[in-house]
């Protein structure tokens, strides 16, 4: 029963990270067109990612979550998507140019002639560092005049005290793991909601975006309910077999019935 509630537990985390989360797309520019290499992390998820050589990029973001856009010899942009950004095909997202200012730097003419034993004499030493340099000089103390209270004995004995190392761990690691049969099954199960979990990113970067939202003309934000629709027909097992061609035989035989169910809601 407890091993059934796991599972279940399981199941539900994923099954609410998809519902609340979706991938967000979109496009970075600058005042010369797309830019490239830009850095967009999602400080609600700790998730990042960098924008392709077309400006793209894509990311598991939903309203509300707090956005950074990022890159060298930019302005840093600070973004709060909201539900419209879901709704469109890329958000577009523009970074302005940053001028840095360097501190003047005066030149003073120190007259050296370039040999090291010379111009040492000709710099001026700082009397700060020499003042920290007498007071932690030692050398010329005398030790003999100070009694010492660390006399180590050689010829006693020290206690010897032999503790067993793994009786603070008593009832931790072992007793608590799961059968060797059982943590297979956890193992498998992890592995097939992994799968189920990523098959949506999977299949929008083998076929495109262009496959999904312009020829299938799916709305981006029913992206996931349309692979809903067509789970039942076995999509995913086609494609974890590898039989891609089959999967989007699939997705064009019925994505035409697809967009007439969601105009009549």
């Amino acid at each position: 029963m407890k091993r059934f509630f796991i599972a279940l537990l399981l199941l539900s985390q994923v099954a609410f990270s998809q519902e609340e989360r979706k991938t967000l797309f979109g496009i970075v520019y600058d005042e010369n067109g797309v830019l490239e290499n830009a850095h967009i992390v999602n400080f609600s998820t700790n998730q990042a990612t960098f924008s392709n050589e077309n400006g793209e990029y894509r990311i598991f973001a939903k309203p509300n979550d707090s956005i950074r856009y990022t890159s060298i010899g930019y302005k840093t942009i600070f973004d709060v998507l909201t539900k419209e950004d879901f709704n469109t095909y890329r958000k577009r997202t523009t970074l302005e140019k940053q001028d840095y200012e360097l501190d003047e730097i005066l030149l003073r003419n120190n007259e050296l002639s370039g040999e090291l034993s010379k111009d040492l004499r000709k710099v001026k030493r700082d009397k700060n560092l020499e003042i920290a340099s007498n007071a932690t000089d030692f050398s010329k103390v005398n030790y003999d005049n100070y009694a010492s209270d660390d006399h180590i004995s050689l010829h006693v004995k020290p206690n010897i005290v032999r503790v067993d190392p793994t009786k603070d761990f008593e009832g931790l690691g072992t007793t608590n793991t799961f059968p060797i049969k059982d943590s297979e099954k956890i193992q498998r199960l992890r592995k097939e909601l992994a799968f189920k979990e990523n098959l949506p990113a999977k299949l929008l970067s083998e076929l495109g975006e262009d496959f999904f939202f312009v020829e299938l003309k799916i709305p981006v934000n029913n992206y996931y309910h349309f692979l809903e629709y067509c789970n039942p027909l076995g999509i995913e097992k086609l494609y974890q077999n590898r039989e891609v061609l089959e999967v989007i035989k699939i997705l064009r035989k019925e994505h035409t019935g697809y967009l007439e169910i969601i105009k009549k809601q």
